[in-house]
């Protein structure tokens, strides 16, 4: 009995030593084949980056921007911009050209400009118009293209100020490398080389014959006295008796100061991203003079009397008050300041305070069913917020 058993458990052992056995190489095969998981890759970089470029034994330190949307294995090809400062942003940093003209526009709206832009400094010693400066900005472009997937046949050029002088030479020495060019405040006669005036009656001819039909839109403040309006006057004249595609906007009580106002069109995005190389030819010559404020209109105590009242904002923090004195509204902020308002229509007023006009405040009134007045839309050239009539429609 007692052998039956043992005779009986050696088997039963043998048993399952044989299934393991023969399990082994089934696991070991699993476990050969199982996939590895995947490296997590970094962060995308997007936003505006740090970048160096060494040109003839010299290191510059630049900008470019890249949109939330860019990636870098995606295949897709970006529309890209140079963008050229003004005087004032010179240095070494790297920096200080991300703080004004484009660089703010896109950082107000970045939903308006799907572009890479390519930002290079001018040294403080130097001008944009110098050759190396020029080859510096082309060498910068050639870089940033390459590595951020640059669209040849939508490379655009843009330039404030001096660095309008340098678009100019840009677009004179590279014309077919375009697709289309914007310039605020610029010219070709050159502030620091007074000389070149003499030379009036031919210059914007020859920049005109050189650049042929790439769409340029210029912008000047009408009141400019560093680059004076004559300056993209004459280009302009010269571009519509060459049969080119210009536009010219001059706006009305601005100063130097025109591109703050220039790079917050909205129109100015669409504008480009509506040109590609190659180019069809066009012709077009328009030139506009912007009012620095829209019209006003006269509207009834009945009207005005509507638009009384408390207003808090969205968020439940603060209170504006909107009051009528005789046939004008006044707003009444938080502190106590009070601000005139101007209607433009008969739902939409603005603030006609801004001296550069370069954030024109608008408040659009909203209605219930019965034609009271129940908030507003406040928006500028940076941003809109909603504020609520307290007491809703209720009179």
């Amino acid at each position: 009995m007692m052998k039956d058993t043992m005779s009986r458990l050696l088997r039963i052992c043998a048993a399952c030593l044989g299934l393991a056995c023969a399990s082994w190489p089934v696991a070991a095969d699993v476990t050969a084949t199982k996939p590895h998981s995947a490296k997590p890759q970094p962060p995308q970089d997007t936003g505006f980056l740090n970048r160096r470029i060494v040109l003839n034994g010299t290191t510059y330190r630049f900008q470019v921007y890249l949109p939330d949307e860019w990636r870098r294995d995606d295949g897709k090809h970006w529309p890209v911009i140079l963008f050229l400062h003004g005087r004032g942003e010179r240095g070494s940093e790297g920096m200080w050209q991300t703080q004004f003209g484009l660089a703010e526009a896109v950082r107000s709206h970045p939903e308006r400009w799907p572009f890479v832009v390519v930002m290079p400094q001018c040294p403080d010693t130097a001008h944009w118009t110098d050759p190396a400066m020029l080859d510096l900005a082309m060498a910068a472009l050639d870089q940033e293209s390459a590595e951020f997937h640059g669209d040849p046949s939508r490379t655009y050029l843009s330039g404030l100020s001096m660095g309008g002088y340098g678009a100019w030479e840009l677009a004179r020495l590279h014309p077919h490398r375009w697709a289309a060019i914007a310039i605020a405040a610029g010219g070709v006669f050159w502030s620091y080389e007074p000389d070149r005036w003499q030379e009036a009656s031919i210059l914007p001819a020859e920049y005109a014959r050189a650049v042929g039909r790439t769409p340029v839109w210029l912008f000047h403040g009408s009141l400019d006295a560093t680059v004076v309006p004559k300056q993209s006057e004459l280009m302009y004249d010269a571009f519509k008796f060459a049969g080119g595609d210009i536009r010219l906007w001059i706006y009305q009580g601005l100063k130097h100061d025109c591109w703050t106002r220039a790079y917050d069109e909205p129109e100015l995005p669409r504008w480009l991203l509506a040109h590609h190389l190659p180019q069809t030819p066009e012709i077009l010559a328009e030139r506009l003079v912007i009012p620095l404020r829209p019209p006003t209109v006269i509207l009834s105590a009945a009207q005005l009397d509507n638009f009384a009242g408390e207003y808090r904002e969205s968020n439940g923090h603060e209170i504006q008050t909107i009051l009528r004195q005789g046939d004008q509204l006044f707003e009444k902020g938080p502190g106590g300041d009070v601000v005139g308002l101007e209607a433009e229509s008969a739902d939409t007023f603005f603030r006609p305070v801004d001296p550069t006009g370069a954030h024109n405040v608008q408040l659009t009134f909203e209605y219930d069913l019965s034609g009271h007045v129940t908030g507003y839309l406040l928006q500028d050239n940076r941003h809109e917020e909603h504020w609520v009539k307290l007491g809703g429609g209720n009179r």
